[in-house]
């Protein structure tokens, strides 16, 4: 239970932001900015808040319902914006995937880069040698 209440804390912290100081972001994304920022300064211990997240992840789905309801009530709206709505939903779906594959590329490479070794080149040695061993030649 302690574990919910310290979630329930900065989910309010983040409303008395948005609502005191006007913050530009929901209130729910900037409770989150805090608590990620609170587990990283070591201000919240992960295994004090991991059962409660876990319970609320397992039911996550109940949380979609209410936008499953609001499409069904805005359908004629949506029908009549189609071409923006899922021009809207391909254009984000492509950026969130470039900048994924961008923050995984930088990332492995500080990775490589920390450990001495070269992913890419590591992959690429990797695939010739398997392919000299099937051709039978050997180096």
């Amino acid at each position: 239970m302690t574990g919910f209440a310290i979630l329930m804390a900065f989910l309010f912290a983040g409303h008395v932001i948005r609502e005191w100081w006007g913050v530009p972001l929901p209130a729910n994304v900037i409770g989150m900015i805090l608590f990620i920022a609170a587990l990283a300064l070591r201000l919240v211990k992960l295994e004090t808040v991991e059962k409660a997240a876990d319970f609320l992840l397992r039911h996550m789905m109940l949380f979609f319902a209410p936008v499953v309801v609001g499409v069904v009530a805005f359908f004629p709206l949506i029908g009549r914006e189609a071409a923006a709505f899922f021009g809207g939903l391909v254009v984000s779906a492509v950026a969130v995937m470039l900048v994924t594959g961008w923050t995984t590329r930088a990332l492995a490479g500080k990775s490589a880069a920390v450990s001495g070794g070269y992913p890419a080149k590591a992959a690429e040695e990797a695939k010739s040698a398997a392919d000299d061993d099937r051709s039978g030649t050997s180096v």
